[in-house]
């Protein structure tokens, strides 16, 4: 339903139509003003905010064109109702709003094939387009951008004057009311027709097609992330991003939807979205050895169909979910998994993935997270709170906030010898279930209550010098960043990023640099021993394991992640499974301490960190790390590039042998060849004939 306010809003608005309907039977031209502006307020509110809710109206046959008219007609009963009928006021206003809505198809059709023809077949980014075709520049923002109710809200003029003119007895207030708006939609209208014309529209698929095709001759890219999802997957394809700017071969992102190009975060990797098949399926991928594949997608399929190239599920992701073992997942020739963990699940799984056919190579984006270092004397550990969201239905195993958050955040808050608490929930915690949204209110209260009682115990000491100084290098470093941000390629439609899109390596180099700071001078911001709760991107989680001793989570990814630091971690058995066969369903607590709703286990784990000799669960830690996501060295970026080359080496031989094969078998082996599915043959549009894999 989105926010409060957004709804207030649509109920003000809603409610103020029967207002309208009243003043004008009744009939009172104050009380028609009053409620057509809470109305126009209201409207122009939930469009501001992109509010869920207006789409929902229009499902109801409420929506932004009918919700005008009936104002307009309701306008017009006024005008009768006060026996103006027989007056030219009424008749102009009448002429006006038939004029208006006349005007409205034009301008319709005019933002539609303009947003169509700005629409390329194949988007990109860190792609030189400008040397090879001319995209001209995109329209003013201000004409497109909520351009229809922008365009319905030019009646305001004719309402107010018409209104203005009814009160006070004076036709000509409504008579310049109507001018002005017809004027301006005219004027509209005719603003928008320029870029249907001449050099202001882009160029066709053709060439668009056609100047890609030229860039990919020249780039050569050899080894293809490729990616399709709605836009709540983007983060499945961002995390493969620094991986692939740090591989030996020369790297592309291929997508399929426009929204995870416009969800994809920052990277210097050659970035080309190809929603239509057949347009991909046509590209010049001839230089391809090697395509991982993040997710078991349907449109997968429009580039496994490519036999010159090896294909690999590497995931988004490590855990003992279901989907870690797909039966889809034997169409691929490789399956590659972070550690023996992964070869061992598809072995008990049974859904035809063979032992010879996975790779494993570690998880590259877990680089970040370091390894456990022993407490200093002169610091108080840091526990970090990390529960995952109640899911979509209410199993109990799902999240620990339901049942056994307050009781861990109390009994972390309580510790003797004290530690500080950092919560940070998952973004979505709340979001379906009102139960999960008032606990975690709870436990950020909780958490909020023991910083305010730790800030005014005399015992704990702050600098707040240093925190003042770390608080001004924050202001530097985000208005930095601020200010870098305003380079970027987000300005403008699709067809300007693409042509604009270039990112600037030194600068991108320098946000990153400025982020690693803003995380220091971040955790220097407060004193080492304040509670935190903490919510929104940043800091990221990894950067929260960084500082932090050990955590207290759930079953998720969060825990496998956590593991690659080596330290004490404990998980929640919320389903009440017992240790024993909460161990044997979930490989990743096997070296956790295992908390119950009561979280009366908390002391094992604080004693761990507390004195890291006597940690009873050391050894099995390093045991499971080294299962899960496979041996420290080589380095898993290593062990990835390493795995990558091998592959496009038995690609190349591959080809060699299909080549071979094709001179020595004549005319009749040729004529075989020729039925497989195959890459484009050149630039310039011969295709092997097939068109659907």
């Amino acid at each position: 339903m989105g926010s409060a306010a957004e709804l207030a809003a649509a109920v003000l608005m809603m409610l103020g139509f029967p207002c309208l309907m009243v003043a004008a039977l009744v009939p009172n031209v104050y009380a028609f003003a009053a409620a057509a502006a809470v109305t126009y307020l209201a409207d122009h509110y939930l469009h501001h905010k992109g509010s869920y809710l207006v789409s929902r109206l229009s499902k109801v046959r409420a929506g932004v064109s009918i919700r005008f008219l009936i104002r307009q007609l309701l306008l017009v009963l006024l005008l009768a109702r006060l026996s103006l009928a027989d007056n030219l006021i009424y008749y102009g206003a009448i002429a006006c709003f038939i004029a208006f809505f006349g005007l409205q198809a034009p301008h319709g059709a005019l933002v539609t094939l303009i947003r169509n023809r700005r629409r390329l077949p194949a988007a990109t980014r860190n792609v030189d387009l400008k040397s090879r075709i001319r995209i001209p520049g995109a329209p003013p923002q201000g004409l497109l951008d909520r351009s229809a109710e922008k365009m319905l809200h030019l009646d305001l003029f004719a309402v107010a004057g018409i209104l203005l003119a009814a009160a006070v007895g004076k036709s000509g207030y409504g008579y310049a009311g109507i001018g002005v708006t017809v004027l301006l939609a005219l004027l509209y209208v005719l603003a928008l027709m320029p870029y249907l014309r001449g050099r202001r529209i882009p160029p066709n698929a053709d060439k668009v097609l056609a100047a890609v095709d030229d860039w990919l001759t020249g780039y050569k890219p050899q080894t293809v992330l490729y990616f399709s999802g709605s836009k709540d997957s983007a983060y499945q394809v961002n995390m493969w991003l620094e991986t692939m700017e740090q591989l030996d071969s020369r790297p592309l992102v291929l997508l399929r939807e426009r929204v995870i190009l416009q969800n994809l975060a920052p990277t210097t990797v050659p970035v080309v979205c190809v929603p239509g098949g057949v347009h991909l399926m046509n590209l010049d991928l001839s230089t391809v050895r090697v395509a991982l594949y993040a997710a078991n997608v349907g449109k997968n399929i429009h580039l496994l169909r490519v036999p010159t190239m090896k294909h690999v599920f590497i995931g988004h992701g490590d855990s003992d979910k279901i989907a870690s073992v797909n039966p889809f997942s034997k169409v691929y020739d490789e399956v590659w998994t972070a550690g023996r963990a992964g070869r061992d699940r598809y072995a008990i799984a049974d859904v035809g993935v063979r032992d010879d056919d996975i790779a494993e190579v570690g998880r590259p984006q877990l680089a970040p997270i370091r390894a456990r270092q022993d407490v200093p004397e002169d610091r108080m550990p840091t526990v970090l709170y990390a529960p995952t969201w109640e899911g979509w239905d209410d199993n109990p195993g799902n999240t620990s906030i339901l049942l056994a958050g307050e009781n861990i955040v109390r009994g972390l808050v309580q510790a003797d010898p004290p530690v500080r608490v950092l919560y940070k929930p998952h973004p979505f915690t709340g979001t379906r279930s009102p139960k999960a949204k008032a606990a975690h209110e709870r436990i950020t209260a909780l958490v909020e209550k023991a910083a305010a009682e730790r800030a005014a115990d005399s015992g704990f000491l702050t600098d707040e010098a240093a925190q003042a100084q770390a608080g001004a290098e924050l202001a530097r470093i985000e208005a930095r960043l601020a200010e870098l941000s305003g380079t970027g390629d987000d300005k403008g439609d699709e067809a300007e990023q693409s042509r604009d899109g270039v990112v600037d390596v030194t600068v991108h180099q320098e946000i990153a640099g400025l982020r690693a700071e803003w995380n220091t001078a971040y955790w220097r911001s407060f004193p080492a021993h304040e509670h935190r709760v903490i919510t929104g991107a940043e800091p990221h989680l990894y950067d929260c394991f960084n500082v932090s001793d050990a955590m207290v989570s759930d079953i998720s990814s969060v825990v496998s992640d956590f593991i690659a630091s080596g330290k004490p971690y404990a998980v929640t058995d919320s389903a009440g499974l017992g240790a024993d066969e909460f161990k044997r369903q979930n490989t990743a607590v096997r070296a956790a301490v295992i908390l119950s709703n009561s979280a009366e286990e908390l002391g094992g784990l604080l004693g761990a960190v507390r004195d890291p000799a006597a940690d009873p669960l050391t050894a099995d830690r390093a045991e499971l790390k080294r299962y899960l996501l496979g041996p420290d060295e080589p380095k898993s970026i290593d062990q990835f590039n390493t795995a990558v080359a091998a592959l496009a080496r038995k690609a190349e031989r591959r080809n060699l042998g299909q080549e071979t094969r094709s001179a020595v078998g004549g005319a009749e082996a040729g004529e075989l060849a020729d039925l497989v599915p195959g890459q484009r043959l050149s630039a310039a549009g011969e295709t092997d004939g097939a068109t659907t894999g």
